[in-house]
């Protein structure tokens, strides 16, 4: 059987009830909004895995969780994403650069690259920070529906520029399994990792 597989940093509870708060503030925006339980910052994704390559996969990751150190994410602005793309494709909330942040994904995509060469390119092209630029975390509030969006006159689009200022701390990451359904994807956590203590 194969598993659609990412890495992720879940948030608390706290702080999904305030993301999914802000996505109340543009009721006229065509988009699909996020359900509150599946905001997460993608790691690395993975795509369909063995039964066999996600036991690797589970023990590669808290390997690496167990050699960085618990850090802070400041989540700081809502806006469209791409950007300079337009139509824009998505809402997005960013989070700040962060050092910690840069090297627990670095540590992840070698860690993985040294076990799993097929993934190589979905990797590399993934990788922020390995790409030689400092990677920024952002997460998927809702995904703009484009046909309706264009139909809005650019005067009237609703303006999604919003500066926030949300903070939570990370002490773990998850092996994350992603099912496709009718409603849209469904995520459970098969693998909670630990960062140092």
């Amino acid at each position: 059987m194969k598993h659609r597989i990412f890495i992720a940093i879940n948030f608390p509870e706290d702080i999904k009830k305030r993301l999914e708060d802000y996505q109340g503030k543009w009721p006229d925006l065509p988009i699909r909004w996020t359900k509150k339980e599946n905001l997460h910052i993608t790691l690395v994704f993975l795509g369909y895995l063995t039964d066999d390559e996600l036991l690797e996969i589970c023990k590669i990751t808290k390997e690496v969780a167990s050699r960085n150190q618990p850090f802070s994410i400041n989540l700081n602005k809502i806006y469209y994403g791409p950007p300079r793309k337009m139509p824009p494709r998505m809402v997005w909330v960013q989070g700040e650069k962060s050092k910690e942040f840069i090297l627990l994904k670095d540590d992840l995509e070698k860690s993985l690259l040294e076990k799993f060469t097929q993934y190589r390119p979905a990797l590399l092209e993934k990788s922020g920070a390995g790409a030689g630029r400092a990677f920024s975390s952002h997460i998927t509030l809702g995904r703009i529906k484009a046909w309706e969006f264009r139909q809005i006159e650019p005067e009237e689009r609703p303006l999604v520029d919003e500066e926030i200022n949300l903070i939570f701390e990370v002490n773990s990451i998850e092996v994350m399994e992603s099912k496709l359904k009718r409603g849209g994807a469904e995520y459970s956590i098969l693998e909670s990792c630990s960062l140092k203590s």
